[in-house]
């Protein structure tokens, strides 16, 4: 007789094709969420060997110049102590050139990271040793000001989307035959919940919310305002709300199909930075931004800083422009990339937001 209790675990294709046909088509937030937490969780997705490569791994130049904004913000509010928060750090590439500079600046920081995946939090480990790692913000002390930083962490968060139909706005859902999935509309009627300016969106028409985001700003909101302190959002995004479809699944740096083989491919979506915005002067922080990532590093000194790295390495100068030019181009990460900080009322107003 076989042994049950050694049965493999089914895929995670199978678990979610087995809850949609028990109970029916499920929202595409949980699908996203189902998702990405196996995604995340079994693989570094970051690098040529991966499948997406993100600003700090394209230069040091990305993390030493948050590390500089950081330090030069502390600074001024006279905090000289501070706690530095990231939420999904990668391979903790960013944190590493950050705290760099911040130490040259006199600042040693204790180092807190927001990390769900095992094998992400092993390659941290090898970059930033004396890191520790918490699911959420519970766990980081509320003895001292934050420095929370969150570079593409926000548009892997789930979302929902509702779809405008000829019978009024329904949510998306996706249902399933065997293990293919496809989105449907739902029966359920949200025409009460869309904005004004967007309820005659032609039929067909996508709205996305993400709930998920706007309870984690809440979160790192009601923190800073107890604390002291100011966090640091990058990410691709528009100024919300707005009518569009933007989840993708990108594997193997080519688009994919979001729906195809779900847990095989990172599913993200715009960042709507003007429900962000909200959400956080509704908490009592001050919001600055959102403005380009282009117009942020530049005001920050990049091109100085690509100076000096190649007047050090002259053979790196061409390599140095490139990957300056991919940072803050326009047809590159320059303006798809959305820089917004919010901060404590009463600390001073950041770098790169005059």
């Amino acid at each position: 007789m076989s042994d049950s209790s050694s049965s493999p675990e089914p895929l995670l294709p199978e678990r979610l094709a087995r809850a949609i046909t028990l109970g029916g088509p499920i929202p595409l937030s949980q699908f996203m969420a189902a998702a990405n937490a196996h995604y995340y969780g079994t693989r570094d997705p970051l690098g040529v060997r991966g499948d997406f490569t993100t600003a700090p791994e394209i230069s040091q130049m990305f993390g030493e110049l948050v590390g500089a904004w950081l330090a030069d913000l502390a600074g001024r509010a006279g905090v000289e102590n501070p706690r530095y928060v990231e939420f999904g750090p990668g391979r903790g590439t960013l944190a590493a050139d950050a705290l760099r500079v911040m130490n040259k600046a006199g600042m040693r920081p204790p180092v807190h990271f927001v990390e769900t995946s095992p094998t992400l939090r092993a390659a941290q480990a090898e970059r930033v040793p004396e890191a520790e790692w918490h699911l959420d913000l519970v766990g980081v002390p509320e003895d001292r000001p934050l420095l929370i930083v969150a570079n593409e962490f926000f548009d892997a968060l789930p979302i929902r989307q509702l779809m405008a139909t000829g019978e009024g706005w329904r949510e998306r859902l996706v249902a399933c035959q065997d293990t293919l999935f496809l989105p449907v509309a739902g029966d359920r009627g949200f025409d009460m919940i869309i904005p004004k300016q967007l309820r005659e969106a032609a039929p067909g028409s996508i709205l996305e919310t993400s709930p998920a985001s706007v309870a984690v700003l809440r979160g790192l909101a009601a923190r800073l305002e107890k604390q002291g302190g100011a966090a640091l959002i990058i990410d691709y995004g528009y100024q919300g709300p707005a009518i569009g479809d933007t989840l993708q699944a990108v594997r193997g740096h080519q688009y994919a199909n979001p729906f195809d083989a779900p847990g095989e491919a990172d599913l993200t979506a715009h960042v709507d930075f003007g429900t962000l915005k909200e959400a956080a002067e509704a908490e009592g922080l001050v919001v600055h931004g959102p403005v380009t990532q282009g117009a942020f590093l530049t005001a920050l000194g990049i091109g100085t800083r690509t100076e000096a790295l190649a007047r050090a390495a002259p053979e790196r100068a061409e390599q140095l422009a490139a990957d300056r030019d991919r940072l803050i181009g326009q047809a590159a990460m320059g303006d798809l990339f959305k820089v917004m900080a919010v901060t404590a009322a009463g600390w001073p107003t950041p770098a790169g937001f005059a």
